[in-house]
């Protein structure tokens, strides 16, 4: 099963996505492990794009669900940033864990971004 959204950069489209998501993995019977954390996963990586992705209005998600796997893209064709300059947010911080909760909760995590022509933020799981 492949889903496609192209969405406004938008607080509300981070709600249609999780439902997106959660409405594709109960139809699969995925795991409900598995699915809270792609819902935790693709709720920072969008919530991301609305909040920093400046210069653009759209962004891309991309859900694949293949065998005992699920792979999500987002994208945006915003300012960029530079994955390698992101900190890790401290322990009493009320933002700036999203990326570090990707890495945590998803496998196969890439972050690309090139500067004025977007990002890319792809990661994976693997359910039973």
């Amino acid at each position: 099963m492949t889903v496609q959204l192209d969405l406004p950069r938008e607080a509300g489209s981070v709600p249609t996505v999780r439902r997106m998501l959660r409405s594709a993995l109960a139809v699969l019977q995925v795991d409900q492990d598995a699915q809270n954390d792609l819902e935790i996963a693709i709720t920072e990586a969008c919530s991301n794009v609305v909040r920093h992705a400046g210069g653009t209005e759209n962004f891309e998600v991309s859900l694949n669900v293949a065998d005992n796997r699920c792979s999500i893209d987002v994208r945006d064709a915003g300012d960029g940033f530079d994955p390698e300059a992101v900190g890790s947010a401290n322990s009493s911080s009320e933002s700036g864990r999203g990326l570090a909760l990707i890495k945590a909760l998803g496998e196969n995590v890439r972050m690309t971004s090139v500067p004025r022509r977007g990002s890319l933020i792809h990661f994976e799981k693997s359910f039973a």
